[in-house]
């Protein structure tokens, strides 16, 4: 069924993606048969068709304990991978206290939509990136780091959190956590079985030589398992690829459905893009960023769609500018950084030369509102301060 309206691309969105999981999760048996035909090989000296058969049996009787395995390998994922990403990014929890300008950012647009608040992290890094987290709404938190902050205006990090927590809305991120989990599975028992065929490679050929009918079909055998190792590993590759690459645009529409603000999601895509490697984070940490410049294979291998192609969608689709692209200036240090309180400095800060000039002999204090000497009226005829004798107009201007 074709999809029209951008809830509709998000629900086809899901389908997809639940598909491309249950493939995912086929490919788990698929590399359980390759072993178990690559220990036959290893072990029996038989044709081709008897160790393609026994290898179908041992298959069976392994599928149930690879069930368990990679159901138990989800569990713990389920309950410790955000220790093990905050351990990987050094992110930390705050809160409005130590970022209101975030905080409040983010708890806005939780309450525009009605939507539980997930956890706010901050992690040190120049790069400029943000990423969404958690299997529930207990879980869900979303990072961004130092750089990000100091780069982007309010209205751009509004669009970046709209982003995050769209992925949040949509059900992206425990789908991309439970395919990263998977293919991890994958690339585990791809490991073990090349490791475990390199340690025996050598007795297998030098016994080869001295069986007719049976080294041969062990030969075959073996590049079977091979070819299907190969052709899992790549496989799982692609559907997390094509999983990531899926949820960016409907996480930037998002994000414009959130904020009402296309220039916003457009200039901070901009302004973050090529400058979001997070030194440290692994390839799984990389593809659930709002960008990933890891891009060292073809498109198709590709996590994210380019920028050019996001913005082009939002251009043509929600409206908005492209501004092209942003240098940015160095992050200003603490003493470069302009007065919290706007251009006119602390309100809060004493002003000795004003306050001199206004009252001498008067030094107010850091931290009390300054009194003139003389009052704006006076009652009962009182006296001129003597402060004041040598200013006859006095603060107030001239008196009658």
């Amino acid at each position: 069924m074709a999809a029209y309206g951008l809830y509709t691309h998000i629900q086809s969105n899901k389908r997809r993606s639940v598909a491309l999981l249950i493939g995912l999760f086929f490919l788990v048996y698929v590399m359980v048969y390759a072993g178990a035909l690559t220990a036959d090989a290893l072990s029996y000296n038989a044709p081709l068709g008897y160790l393609l058969r026994h290898a179908w049996f041992e298959f069976l009787k392994a599928a149930p304990w690879a069930t368990a395995g990679t159901i138990l390998w989800i569990v713990i994922a389920y309950y410790f991978h955000q220790t093990m990403i905050d351990a990987i990014t050094g992110g930390r929890e705050v809160t409005r206290q130590e970022q209101p300008r975030l905080y409040n950012l983010l708890e806005n647009l939780c309450i525009s939509r009605g939507i539980t608040m997930p956890k706010l992290k901050v992690m040190e890094s120049d790069a400029l990136n943000a990423f969404a987290t958690g299997m529930n709404d207990k879980q869900y938190s979303i990072t961004v780091t130092t750089g990000l902050l100091a780069q982007l205006d309010d209205a751009e990090i509004e669009a970046v959190l709209g982003h995050e927590l769209t992925h949040i809305r949509n059900g992206d991120v425990r789908m991309m956590v439970v395919a990263v989990i998977i293919a991890g599975v994958i690339g585990f028992v791809a490991e073990l079985l090349f490791r475990g065929w390199f340690s025996s490679g050598l007795s297998f050929r030098r016994s080869s030589s001295d069986r007719e009918g049976g080294g041969k079909g062990a030969g075959i055998a073996i590049l079977i398992a091979i070819a299907l190792i190969v052709v899992a590993w790549i496989l799982s590759v692609l559907i997390r690829f094509a999983l990531s690459r899926s949820r960016e645009m409907l996480a930037d529409a998002g994000s414009v459905e959130l904020t009402k603000n296309p220039d916003a999601m457009i200039s901070a895509l901009r302004k973050i893009e090529g400058r979001g490697e997070i030194e440290g984070a692994t390839s799984a940490v990389m593809e659930m960023c709002i960008d990933n410049p890891r891009e060292e294979f073809a498109d198709v291998f590709a996590t994210h769609p380019s920028v050019d192609q996001r913005i082009a969608a939002l251009i043509k689709f929600a409206g908005g500018h492209d501004p092209g692209p942003i240098a940015l200036a160095p992050a200003e240090s603490a003493q470069d950084a302009p007065p919290a309180d706007g251009p006119w400095g602390d309100a809060a800060a004493p002003q000795p030369d004003r306050a001199a000039a206004a009252a001498p002999g008067l030094t107010p204090q850091p931290g009390q509102p300054f009194l003139p000497g003389v009052p704006p009226v006076e009652l009962g005829g009182a006296t001129r301060p003597p402060s004041t004798e040598s200013d006859p107009n006095g603060p107030w201007g001239r008196r009658r």
